[in-house]
């Protein structure tokens, strides 16, 4: 029985053309910390070495899925990038591509010129942010562009001054009002 869980995925990665890390994110869900460890992604060089034997067997080749060392491995390649969402083999391959393709298109919205090595690091803020609101601790969060897209280009709202008046002139002109709204509902009634 395939394991149900929403922690679906273990990595999400950026390499060069080289084969070198750009952006790495590695997720450890709750209950599968001793499960990361066997499969040696839970040190920086053991995940340096996966990095690279992953960039050995995916370069040039003209796949977007593969099983490989115990995880499933989605991927696109660009002209000096690639694109890695690694999960579990048992999860579901059509979830997985989901959450590729909301990263991919979402990086192609907020990164104007194109997804390519320069403008990954020239905006590398935003690029981490969009995978950041599309996927958190391993679980997948959304997968709409647009809206991710949204999220991670919202200008910071200025904070709208509220101007309320405590002084003893704006406590007084609220006491007048309420006592003016009183009178009236009195004479009202009467």
């Amino acid at each position: 029985m395939p394991n149900l869980s929403l922690y679906a995925v273990e990595a999400l990665l950026i390499l060069d053309g080289e084969g070198k890390r750009i952006y790495a994110k590695y997720y450890n869900g709750p209950h599968d910390e001793e499960q990361a460890s066997q499969q040696g992604k839970s040190s920086s060089k053991e995940q340096m070495d996966f990095e690279s034997r992953l960039f050995k067997k995916t370069h040039k080749q003209n796949a977007d899925i593969l099983l490989f060392e115990d995880s499933l491995v989605l991927y696109k390649e660009y002209v000096d990038v690639s694109l890695y969402l690694v999960g579990s083999a048992e999860e579901n391959e059509l979830v997985l591509q989901q959450a590729l393709a909301a990263v991919r298109d979402s990086l192609e919205l907020v990164l104007a010129t194109g997804i390519d090595k320069k403008n990954i690091l020239e905006h590398y803020d935003m690029a981490a942010l969009v995978i950041d609101e599309t996927i958190d601790d391993g679980i997948i969060l959304e997968t709409d562009p647009a809206t991710i897209a949204s999220r991670v280009t919202k200008p910071p709202s200025k904070d709208v001054p509220i101007n309320i008046e405590l002084s003893e002139k704006g406590l007084l002109s609220a006491w007048g009002f309420a006592k003016s709204k009183l009178a009236e509902r009195l004479q009202q009634g009467l």
